[in-house]
């Protein structure tokens, strides 16, 4: 099961996109397939056809964004967070082979399209949770457990410079 935390700006994005779908796309497609269905047979018509099927996707995300946000809370970045790994946060990570990755912890309806967040529920957050720099989480993984030390931990919404 997912954890139904978002940050702030994530939760905000989810609003932007339900706002776009419901007060200018799903009204734009609507006139498209109206239009596309007052010109006759529909069974061969390929702007209703296609017209039809993206408002039903578009009607498909609106639902799932509406119930999805009525589950979601919102968690804001507190400064008694500062110096651990908590929700929110943008970590750096070193491995003893010098491999280093730099990501955002955040909640499960963000990481979408964004190869620099990963999900409270992924291993390498749990085991990152409430550590300190200098301190070390053992991930499991597939292929055993792997060790990663904490280099930085920073707040707010921007990734910080690498």
């Amino acid at each position: 099961m997912k954890t139904k935390l978002i940050t702030r700006e994530g939760y905000n994005k989810l609003k932007q996109e339900l706002d776009f779908l419901w007060r200018e796309e799903r009204p734009e497609v609507t006139k498209k397939v109206t239009w596309a269905a007052s010109l006759g047979d529909r069974s061969e018509n390929a702007d209703y056809q296609y017209n039809k099927k993206r408002l039903r996707e578009i009607d498909r995300r609106i639902r799932y964004l509406t119930k999805c946000m009525e589950d979601l809370r919102i968690v804001d970045h507190s400064p008694q967070q500062d110096g651990k790994v908590f929700f929110g946060a943008w970590v750096e990570v070193e491995n003893d082979d010098g491999d280093v990755k730099q990501f955002r912890i955040v909640g499960y309806d963000e990481i979408f399209g964004r190869k620099d967040y990963i999900s409270i529920d992924a291993p390498m957050a749990r085991a990152l949770l409430k550590k300190e720099v200098g301190d070390s989480a053992v991930v499991q993984t597939p292929l055993g457990d792997a060790l990663w030390y904490v280099n930085e931990i920073h707040y707010g919404e921007e990734r910080p410079d690498p």
